[in-house]
């Protein structure tokens, strides 16, 4: 699919090739020459010669070949240097990387009780942290990024007041936070977000005085003694090797006899289990299902959440349930991989926040998960997998769903023989990743399997999930059985899938286009996170994080060979204009670049590293 600089065949369109809109570009062999391209403005020495003269002739047959050095002359050294180069490729994640939080870009900020205007004082009176004057709060603060300020745009007012980036839309001359009365009425009694934690629901959880009488009774059902959840764990320190080493056991009470079965893993639910903050998703979050859903997605879940910190009230697990108006059906999902502390989640969720399903999450991968048997470890625990969907079922009022991969180890798959089992167990619907555990990304998902395993799973619905990124993997993916398709990295590539999807089309989308998409996403941002200085780089460092994934992206209008695959990264190039080539860097500052573009300058400190290790964006 490597764009080329073909000639147009004799009778064709004007600006066509193949039925594929076509445009003439550059097509450059190094790193180092696309970005010299890109500092310069998209200018190259060359400008001002004959379009023959701008890139060597090729057909679509040579563009394909590999390596590029047969096709253009390359430097000795810098084919060597790209040898060695490609010889260790990085993998994984960047687990170490530094995490920048938004309020350190801010430190010195304005008390809340003067941004909301209260009449009383603070409560913290001398010991509080924050500034109380506000002449010299103006005289600190950042610059405003722009004229409009979309909630104030929106809502009528905006709660940030002062602190708001956008502040000269909302504040007059004498520093007051102006109010919109019409549109405020028009706003009136309308709730965009639910699922938010209630305060005294947090401190009742943090005091452990949440009762949950249907779980407490399905766990007696489970442990034939009539003990309660959580008596049968028993915690004993050992030494080895001169060190203390935490032991977990499990006394599972039957009328024969008492076993002591110790556990996978050297965590259980009863834990504090956190994750890595480099182990967060950072790509999934309410705004970006809101570009989603305008799209065309049908369905949206929110991010997996820990059953354990849910139940221990911690807000930032609590944000990874809230739903959006404008998703009609919408889940959550957890994860966890004990029965007592799984179900005890789903009967709090049934009971507290307004979701259309429950998903369990057993497909997740990341060793913290896998390793304490949560995640891809609850297919190979059957009889706990087996305890937690029974029990999760027992207290849900709605659907209960699972998700799963093929397998655990690369050449056993063991879904088939799993599925079988969940139908009894009262799940209904399954999600099913092409790939197991061991693959990760490295290979193509199986669709094969995924065809086999939807007809086990009949009557229940399957959906199919893997290497969806055009309408054509969709119509492969719908010549199985399954019920449905889920995507994810296809969403993050060109979210606009979704209706290429439903319309049965390619859509060349503008560079112009995307940039609203983009800007689309950063008022969603500035709503959800807050559109002060903590939640404008709160927001752009999600969008930086996407653009990651977008910059994948190849126009339509510059491929010779339609669909992109997922799984190939094309050569640098530049693209139909200045913007496009930006969008197509996979450079960290060009990134920033298109932040700015948005959101303003970036603070002086700043510093952002991706997710997942990449040569690429070094």
């Amino acid at each position: 699919y490597c764009p080329g600089t073909a000639p147009k065949p004799e009778g064709s369109g004007e600006g066509l090739y193949g039925g594929v809109a076509f445009s003439f570009f550059r097509f450059l062999t190094t790193k180092e020459k696309f970005h010299e391209l890109l500092d310069s403005g998209g200018k190259g020495p060359n400008d001002d010669k004959a379009s023959d003269d701008a890139a060597p002739k090729e057909t679509a047959e040579d563009s394909l070949e590999e390596p590029q050095e047969k096709k253009f002359k390359v430097d000795p050294d810098e084919q060597e240097r790209r040898k060695k180069q490609n010889s260790k490729r990085i993998r994984g994640q960047n687990k170490s990387r530094p995490h920048m939080k938004p309020t350190s870009y801010d430190n010195r900020r304005l008390c809340p009780s003067i941004i909301q205007e209260r009449e009383t004082k603070c409560v913290y009176g001398d010991k509080c942290k924050f500034i109380h004057d506000v002449a010299e709060y103006m005289a600190l603060k950042p610059a405003d990024v722009g004229e409009h300020c979309y909630l104030y745009d929106t809502f009528g007012k905006c709660h940030y007041g002062l602190s708001c980036r956008f502040a000269r839309a909302h504040i007059s001359a004498d520093l007051k936070n102006l109010a919109n009365e019409e549109r405020v009425k028009a706003m009136e009694g309308r709730t965009p977000v639910r699922n938010s934690l209630d305060k005294d629901l947090q401190w009742r959880l943090r005091k452990k005085v949440v009762p949950f009488t249907a779980s407490d009774a399905y766990m007696k059902t489970v442990f034939k003694g009539g003990h309660k959840a959580g008596e049968g764990w028993k915690k004993a320190a050992t030494a080895e090797n001169g060190k203390a080493r935490r032991v977990c056991h499990f006394v599972e009470v039957s009328q024969e006899n008492l076993a002591l079965v110790k556990t996978i893993g050297p965590l259980t639910d009863a834990d504090v289990i956190k994750l890595r903050q480099c182990e967060k998703k950072q790509c999934g979050n309410l705004p970006f299902r809101r570009i989603c859903k305008r799209f065309g997605a049908d369905i949206t879940c929110g991010e997996m959440a820990m059953c354990t910190n849910l139940l221990q009230g911690q807000s930032s697990e609590w944000a990874l349930l809230k739903r959006h108006e404008s998703e009609d059906l919408f889940g959550v999902q957890v994860e966890g991989c004990f029965p007592d502390t799984m179900t005890r989640c789903a009967e709090l969720l049934n009971n507290k926040i307004d979701v259309d399903f429950v998903d369990i999450n057993s497909g997740c991968p990341i060793d913290l998960v896998y390793k304490k048997g949560g995640g891809c470890g609850l297919m190979t625990r059957t009889n706990k997998f087996e305890q937690i969907i029974r029990g999760m079922n027992s207290v849900l009022d709605v659907p209960l769903t699972v998700k799963i991969r093929t397998g655990v180890q690369e050449k056993a798959n063991i879904a088939h023989k799993l599925i079988p089992e969940m139908k009894k167990w009262g799940v209904s619907m399954i999600t099913l990743h092409g790939r197991s555990r061991e693959q990760r990304y490295t290979k193509s998902a199986d669709w094969d399997y995924i065809n086999t395993c939807s007809q086990l799973a009949s009557p229940i619905p399957l959906f199919g999930n893997g290497d969806i990124l055009s309408y054509y993997d969709a119509m492969k993916a719908r010549e199985t059985e399954v019920s449905g398709i889920m995507l994810a990295r296809g969403a993050l590539i060109k979210p606009w899938v979704f209706t290429e999807i439903k319309e049965r089309r390619d859509w060349d989308i503008s560079s112009s286009e995307r940039l609203d998409v983009l800007r689309d996403f950063t008022h969603y941002g500035l709503e959800h996170w807050g559109s002060d200085t903590q939640g404008l780089e709160k927001t752009r460092n999600f969008l930086l994080e996407w653009l990651s994934f977008m910059c994948r992206y190849i126009p339509v209008g510059l491929l010779e060979q339609v669909p992109q695959r997922i799984n190939e990264r094309p050569p640098y190039y530049m693209g139909r204009d200045y913007l496009e080539s930006l969008m197509a860097s996979q450079h960290v500052g060009d990134w920033i670049k298109i932040s700015e573009m948005l959101l303003g300058p970036v603070p002086k400190n700043f510093n952002f590293l991706p997710k997942h290790k990449a040569n690429a964006y070094k």
